[in-house]
């Protein structure tokens, strides 16, 4: 990076194409709010601060970006009130900005920008110049057109509105995104005036004010649209998610990780994975998930903050998630299909979580094994435990939860009821059918069951006629 750099984000506008009541800079994409990914960006730069500019919403804007960018970056607010353009935006910036540096203005409904194009748009600024990001649209309609001299050099930026119908014609175009020594901006910001179509106080203008001092102005052109997309209607917002999505995707499979078809991913956090790994279609991971070595993730599998060790299968539609506690699976461990981790469940090595099995703030041993219907809810479970079709923990009293330990080799048959807080000894048997209140010895065999009776030449009631 050249120097030191101010990030300017405008988040003023109120997204009336959205058609919602939360601020258009709030919305989503791969699962972070557009203006958090442009302060991720200003961060990946080593920014010294960002200024976010807010107006329309500012008491739900400000709360959540100060959340994000706590321990990433330096942030404060300005208020523009009311909404006067572009210029009148950064003019409220100007006040908490120092003359020493860079000045890196950007949009918080721009949220793909990459950091590697912000940093050579920096190196053409050099501290010195005025440097504009510029593309060539096949449709550039609504964008400020670049205007240039005969021997190519930057003249001006004539918005959409105010041009003619030839400079309409031209492809390139300004991106919004510029970067300019702030003790020349805070000058040039000082003569703007509304005499637009639009009356309203254009940032494009200062292109012009720095033809007229003599400044250089240099455009740095890529080719690369999605860098440079806004979020102006949730048609827009789903475009880029695609593109987002795409994104990531091309970057997992650059890495070696197979995908069964990139078009049928979501990544909704950061998602981390080792060697091997393959990735079936329709799977959607949020927060921070890691896979470790040769893990395989089946379809239409949802998974969130979580851990998979390194051999771990989860059979597919099975949902992971992590909450706030977290999921580990372990190596080799089996999960699914139609399985449900909830947070706080640690699974060892070679663990077996089969189809309808639901398992929360519960940890099992390494070669534990329940394959079938069944329920581990505050469970403590030792190794080679099976635990049999249609059991549950039964750990709420109404008011409490309570812990059931199931030791190591223990085997429970299908259809039982553990009562915590129980404690179930090692190498024991419980009998399928059995509700057990009590703990029961190392290597018994527990019965808890009413006596089976039978009724000989017993006959069903027979509805009456008539």
């Amino acid at each position: 990076m050249t120097g030191l750099v101010d990030v300017v984000v405008m988040a003023a506008g109120k997204g009336t194409r959205m058609k919602s009541a939360l601020p258009k800079v709030l919305h989503k994409l791969g699962g972070r709010a557009l203006a958090a990914h442009v302060l991720d960006c200003a961060a990946a730069l080593g920014a010294r601060r960002a200024v976010v500019i807010t107006g329309h919403g500012a008491d739900q804007v400000e709360p959540a970006l100060a959340a994000h960018a706590e321990g990433l970056l330096p942030l404060q607010f300005v208020r523009q009130e009311p909404q006067l353009g572009t210029g009148h935006a950064v003019q409220q910036a100007m006040p908490v900005l120092d003359d020493d540096g860079v000045t890196l203005v950007l949009s918080g409904d721009v949220p793909l920008t990459r950091p590697d194009t912000l940093q050579a748009l920096l190196s053409v600024c050099g501290g010195e110049h005025l440097a504009l990001l510029t593309l060539d649209l096949p449709d550039p309609t609504g964008y400020g057109r670049i205007l240039r001299d005969d021997g190519g050099q930057v003249r001006a930026i004539i918005e959409h509105k105010d041009a003619s119908e030839a400079q309409r014609d031209i492809r390139e175009i300004y991106s919004g995104i510029m970067a300019v020594p702030t003790r020349l901006l805070r000058r040039w910001l000082s003569q703007l005036d509304n005499r637009n179509a639009q009356g309203e106080y254009y940032l494009t203008d200062v292109v012009k004010f720095a033809v007229a001092d003599r400044v250089p102005v240099h455009a740095h052109r890529i080719q690369d649209a999605l860098q440079v997309a806004g979020v102006n209607s949730p048609a827009q917002l789903a475009e880029l998610e695609r593109g987002y999505q795409r994104r990531v995707a091309d970057a997992l499979m650059a890495q070696g990780v197979r995908l069964a078809d990139p078009a049928r991913l979501d990544v909704r956090g950061r998602l981390i994975c080792g060697q091997d790994v393959e990735i079936d279609v329709n799977c959607l991971f949020e927060g921070e998930v890691v896979l470790g070595d040769g893990v395989r993730i089946g379809a239409n599998c949802v998974i969130a903050h979580a851990r998979m060790a390194a051999g771990a299968v989860i059979h597919p539609f099975t949902h992971i998630d992590g909450g706030t506690s977290g999921v580990s699976v372990g190596p080799g461990a089996l999960v699914g299909p139609f399985a449900r981790l909830r947070p706080g469940t640690q699974l060892g090595a070679e663990v077996h979580i089969g189809n309808f099995v639901e398992v929360k703030n519960a940890t099992l041993a390494d070669g534990a094994k329940a394959n079938h219907l069944a329920y581990l809810g505050d469970a403590t479970v030792g190794e080679r435990v099976n635990y049999g079709a249609g059991s549950i923990t039964a750990n709420y009293d109404g008011a409490n939860k309570h812990r059931t330990v199931i030791e190591a080799d223990v085997h429970v048959g299908s259809n039982c009821v553990l009562v915590a807080p129980v404690t179930l000894g090692a190498g024991g048997t419980v009998a399928g059918g059995s509700t057990i209140t009590k703990d029961t010895p190392a290597g018994a065999l527990s019965v808890a069951r009413g006596k089976q009776v039978s009724i000989p030449n017993w006959k069903r009631p027979a509805k009456g006629k008539g």
